[in-house]
């Protein structure tokens, strides 16, 4: 079945980037000129989803204003060719397809997040971009593990292998090979103690769920953090009907913290056609003045 549906969890408080997240959401931070919650709106569209629900809360608004008209400036730009380019990426922001909103009312865990789209997502499956994990790669990776549910007719995690002991502050998965980057998931943990780590493969960003995710969110009880934590309801998943981990192919930033900001900021400069050339050159010459 094809996966047509996406939710974007972004009603975290950011308290990891604070104080630049206390008046402006941390889904908002920019990448060089876009916001980074734009990327992974970009990545749903260009992987085929038809429709994007956003999850916010109280303070969030600007989201929703991003992926609004802004008749005004529209106005002032239209018709100026010097600024056409602009004008074309502002009206972008509001033409890109079905957005739509709705507030997880209380924080309570990206389970909870999850729950609050039952009603938009119904009987099909469906895609979880994480709203700190802004992903780039050629073929996005939403699609790719969306072929990974139509070809397999499972729940897909997207993975990657996290280095040494900082697997406990992710998930360990159990898996075993099935084909390319494909691997069988029977098992995972949230935040494993070294002596719970089944591998280095963790869930970082990416997931497409059945519908019946929704069944056992409902019956999950709570867990780290005294929240409802989507990892434990799909470790039910993987432990019954088993789940496909791909080892997706693409460059993560995570825009929760700051240093994943710089990393993102850098390095899609330096492939951004208006500055990495400037920045390049500053890079280089900061790098000397460091010898």
């Amino acid at each position: 079945m094809k996966v047509k549906k996406a939710i974007i969890p972004a009603a975290g408080m950011g308290t990891r980037v604070l104080p630049a997240s206390k008046a402006v959401p941390k889904e908002m931070l920019n990448i060089v000129d876009k916001p980074a919650i734009q990327y992974i709106v970009e990545e749903a569209f260009a992987s085929g989803i038809e429709d994007v629900l956003i999850i916010t809360n109280r303070g969030k608004g600007a989201i929703e204003d991003h992926f609004d008209h802004a008749f005004e400036l529209e106005a002032k730009l239209e018709g100026n060719e010097s600024k056409k380019k602009i004008y074309d990426d502002v009206m972008q922001c509001s033409n890109f397809g079905n957005i739509y909103f709705i507030r997880q009312k209380e924080t309570k865990g990206l389970g909870h997040a999850v729950l609050c789209a039952k009603s938009f997502v119904g009987d099909e499956p469906f895609a979880v971009l994480y709203g700190d994990d802004v992903i780039i790669s050629e073929n996005p990776v939403t699609k790719q593990l969306c072929d990974a549910y139509e070809k397999y007719g499972k729940g897909v995690v997207g993975v990657k292998e996290v280095p040494g002991m900082a697997i406990t502050k992710y998930c360990s998965l159990a898996v075993d090979k099935l084909e390319g980057n494909c691997y069988n998931c029977t098992d995972m943990i949230e935040k494993p103690s070294p002596e719970e780590i089944m591998s280095n493969f963790s869930i970082l960003g990416r997931v497409v769920l059945p519908p019946e995710i929704f069944s056992i969110l409902e019956n999950t009880p709570l867990g780290a953090g005294n929240e409802l934590q989507l990892t434990d309801a799909m470790r039910t998943l993987a432990q019954t009907k088993g789940v496909v981990a791909v080892d997706y192919d693409g460059t993560r930033y995570d825009m929760g913290n700051k240093f994943g900001i710089l990393q993102a900021n850098i390095e899609v400069g330096l492939n951004h056609p208006e500055t990495k050339d400037e920045l390049k050159a500053y890079i280089k010459k900061i790098a000397k003045d460091l010898d």
